[in-house]
């Protein structure tokens, strides 16, 4: 059974700003399984989930900055998402200060720890997002995705970012390989990110090989700059470039 496809809606930012409900639709009808969020413009969770049941889509995750997560705002955030089904509350990124020295990365993941225990009470999964920071050393050696690995729960999501990852360095997929079970949710994106997918030079095949040891349950596309068209031009040629790729 292959594996459904999302898109993060942050790579139609300036469309869910003007028009979210609407933006689910389109990207419904062109083929995506799922929407990952990367915000709500204001929207009532139960609004957003009527239009995700009438247009066949489902949420597949959401970007959640880390300040709706602390002690005044986890309640009502992680109630948001219960009404969407959402399966992964993914913390999208962290200032630089939480992962610039090995002291400040323990923090951070102390406070990941005591949030992935927060949102699985809520019958739902926390993670976190790797950008290119992530996956070069600081200044004592150390690489922040392995730390975070290393010293969280393994029901803790590693989102592994294709582009991120080779932007810092890293091999396209070996982070994904190194956590078996714990990419559950894995960004597609391109390298260099203005190129559509296939048209780039992430290995696609290994990726796609890579899923079943990474436990992975939901592709999720991003895709950021828009050389080749609008930004819903643009998501449409990757969902197509991918389908000839095998991913679906």
């Amino acid at each position: 059974m292959s594996i459904p496809i999302g898109i993060q809606l942050y790579s139609l930012r300036e469309d869910c700003a003007q028009d979210l409900l609407g933006t689910i639709r389109k990207v419904a009808d062109m083929g995506y399984q799922g929407v990952e969020f990367a915000g709500f413009f204001g929207h009532r969770a139960e609004e957003i989930k009527r239009v995700l049941d009438a247009s066949g889509i489902v949420c597949c995750g959401s970007h959640c900055g880390i300040g709706n997560l602390n002690e005044e705002n986890w309640r009502a955030t992680l109630e948001f998402h219960e009404e969407l089904e959402c399966p992964f509350v993914i913390v999208p990124g962290i200032p630089p200060d939480m992962r610039s020295t090995l002291p400040a990365l323990r923090e951070t993941c102390t406070l990941f720890t005591e949030l992935a225990a927060r949102v699985e009470s809520k019958n739902m999964l926390a993670g976190y997002h790797a950008h290119y920071q992530d996956l070069t050393s600081i200044s004592t050696g150390e690489r922040p995705w392995y730390e975070i690995a290393a010293s969280t729960p393994d029901s803790f999501v590693l989102q592994y970012d294709t582009s991120h990852g080779k932007t810092g360095g890293a091999d396209p997929v070996q982070p994904m390989m190194d956590f078996p079970g714990r990419g559950k949710s894995i960004h597609l994106k391109s390298f260099p990110m203005n190129k559509i997918i296939g048209e780039d030079e992430i290995p696609w095949a290994d990726v796609l090989a890579t899923a079943s040891l990474a436990g992975t349950e939901w592709f999720v596309v991003e895709h950021e700059e828009y050389d080749a068209g609008t930004p819903l031009d643009c998501v449409q040629m990757c969902l197509s470039a991918l389908k000839k790729l095998g991913f679906a």
